[in-house]
């Protein structure tokens, strides 16, 4: 750490700028997905078209990866951040301003790519600003995310209540997020960073952490499944108005901040894994709701229980996985958070390719099994894990 910086500034305003940057990147993330349906629309794209955009998202973010772990063992932390902060706004405000297909896949590329490099960053910023407390403060940082996407929705909700274009709104959100980062920059953490260490950028679960690898993949992937297509699917399946598919996309980040923020007590009453079982059982209930009854009160109910369901699942099974016997902690980690972000990246875009082929019900349906995958591995877990 950079011990002539961090004396000057209080660990207190620290934590509260490396906040601001976790809600910099909830708020723009759902300020996009919000408002997909719309540039959807504007493009004339059907569901396989989407799907093969959207896999330039996941593209961007895996290609950078390599490339973002070096900046961050030779360059600070808190510089990258506000780096990937404007790059990534930048790229927010371009993609209401595409007009051909072409260019949509290139800010998306792009888009994914800086997304990488911002996230990355403010959670490695995280990490160290942990190291200034005693007490656990690290959890706050993901709930802030969830309520800056949750207040990134309903501003989408509304603008969409009132037609504002996706243009404007994409625009405005990119340069308020912009003054957001470069206010709060000045506060951040401006450590020098720790040398690499020799290690290979993809490791393995073994055998003993694959139940914990298959369940954050499956959670991970049907939380990014509604992050992209659960407005599509209430405008295409439900054939509600464009403004009831952004209510359903709202009530569903409602669900998932509410979720995150009760999750500890639920833990200490019920344990690590009677929550995650509960939890793979609204997810399934979630999607059969959805699915079977198409209609908006049924379906925003759906989106509830789903987002309660994956609320909690990727910290409670990291939490698990790095109290592992058959690998360190840091190891542990990062290899089942690995094959669980796979799932974030791969499995939305598969939705498109499904739709196209059947519908977008059936996409949802085959969705649910990943919900059911989640419940066997359960059986496999131990209650004291």
């Amino acid at each position: 750490m950079d011990t002539a910086s961090a004396p000057a500034i209080s660990p207190r305003k620290i934590r509260i700028a490396n906040a601001f940057f976790f809600f910099v990147s909830g708020f723009g993330y759902t300020t996009w997905t919000s408002r997909i349906i719309y540039i959807q629309q504007s493009l004339h794209l059907n569901e396989r078209l989407l799907g093969t955009a959207l896999l330039a998202l996941p593209a961007g973010l895996m290609l950078t990866m390599p490339i973002t772990g070096r900046m961050l063992s030779t360059i600070s932390s808190s510089r990258i951040m506000l780096i990937g902060a404007l790059a990534f706004n930048l790229m927010l405000g371009l993609l209401g301003f595409t007009s051909q297909y072409w260019q949509f896949i290139v800010i998306l590329f792009f888009f994914g790519s800086s997304r990488n490099i911002l996230n990355l960053s403010i959670n490695t910023q995280s990490v160290s600003v942990q190291k200034l407390y005693k007490k656990s403060i690290i959890t706050t940082f993901h709930g802030i995310w969830s309520f800056a996407g949750l207040a990134g929705s309903v501003l989408g909700l509304i603008m969409a209540y009132f037609k504002v274009p996706p243009t404007w709104h994409l625009l405005v959100v990119s340069i308020g997020l912009c003054i957001v980062a470069l206010i709060a920059w000045p506060n951040t953490l401006h450590q020098k960073p720790e040398p690499p260490e020799k290690k290979p950028i993809f490791s393995l679960p073994d055998k003993a952490l694959l139940k914990f690898a298959l369940i954050c993949f499956s959670s991970m992937a049907c939380e990014n499944v509604m992050y992209d297509w659960s407005g599509v699917y209430f405008y295409k399946a439900v054939h509600a108005s464009k403004v009831t598919a952004t209510a359903g996309f709202v009530i569903f980040m409602i669900a998932v901040t509410i979720g995150r923020f009760s999750g500890d007590s639920l833990v200490n009453k019920w344990g690590i894994k009677h929550v995650i079982q509960n939890s793979a059982i609204l997810i399934v209930a979630g999607f059969a709701v959805v699915v079977g009854l198409t209609y908006n009160i049924p379906v925003l109910l759906g989106y509830a229980l789903i987002g309660f369901g994956v609320s909690c699942m990727v910290p409670l099974v990291l939490s698990a996985a790095g109290r592992s016997k058959s690998m360190s902690g840091g190891p542990a980690i990062a290899a089942v958070s690995t094959v669980g972000y796979l799932g974030f990246l791969l499995v939305p875009p598969v939705v498109g390719f499904i739709a196209q082929a059947a519908n977008l019900r059936w996409a949802f349906a085959t969705i649910s099994l990943l919900g059911l995958v989640i419940l066997w591995m359960t059986t496999k877990m131990h209650d004291d894990e």
